[in-house]
C-alpha cells in the first residue's frame, strides 16, 4: 500500500473511533437527563453540542409536567476523561459532588433503566 493511502486509511480509522467516542459521550450525558430532571416531569432533548472544553458536552433540554404550566429549558454539562469516562456533571444549579456522581453512575447510568428512559435516543 502506498504511504498516502496508508495515511488516509489511518485517518479514517481514527475518525471512526473519535465519532464512536463522541456518540458514547452524547448517549451517557443524554441518559443522565431523566435522573436530573425534576420529579414528575418529562424531559425532551433540544440540543446536544460541544461544551466549553474539548472533553465537555452540553445537553439542552426542556421539562414539562403537571406542576409546570409551560416547558422550562434546562441544561446539563458533562465532563469526560479518556474515552467516554464520565468525570463530572454540572447543571444550572451548579456542579454535582463526587458522591452524587458516583451514585448516579453506579446505580442509574450503568443499569438498563438509563437506556429505557433515554429521552433522546433518536435526538440530533
Amino acid at each position: 500500500m502506498r504511504p498516502a493511502r496508508l495515511g488516509l486509511a489511518a485517518l479514517l480509522v481514527l475518525t471512526a473511533c473519535a465519532s464512536s467516542v463522541d456518540q458514547q459521550r452524547a448517549t451517557t450525558c443524554r441518559q443522565a437527563v431523566p435522573a436530573l430532571a425534576p420529579p414528575g416531569t418529562t424531559p425532551r432533548i433540544l440540543h446536544i453540542g460541544a461544551g466549553p472544553t474539548p472533553d465537555a458536552l452540553r445537553v439542552d433540554y426542556a421539562v414539562a409536567g403537571p406542576s409546570t404550566l409551560a416547558a422550562r429549558q434546562r441544561w446539563v454539562l458533562c465532563g469526560f476523561g479518556p474515552g467516554a469516562e464520565l468525570l463530572s456533571i454540572t447543571t444550572e444549579h451548579g456542579p454535582m459532588n463526587g458522591a452524587a456522581l458516583y451514585l448516579l453512575k453506579q446505580f442509574y447510568l450503568d443499569t438498563p433503566d438509563a437506556a429505557a428512559a433515554d429521552p433522546g435516543a433518536t435526538a440530533p
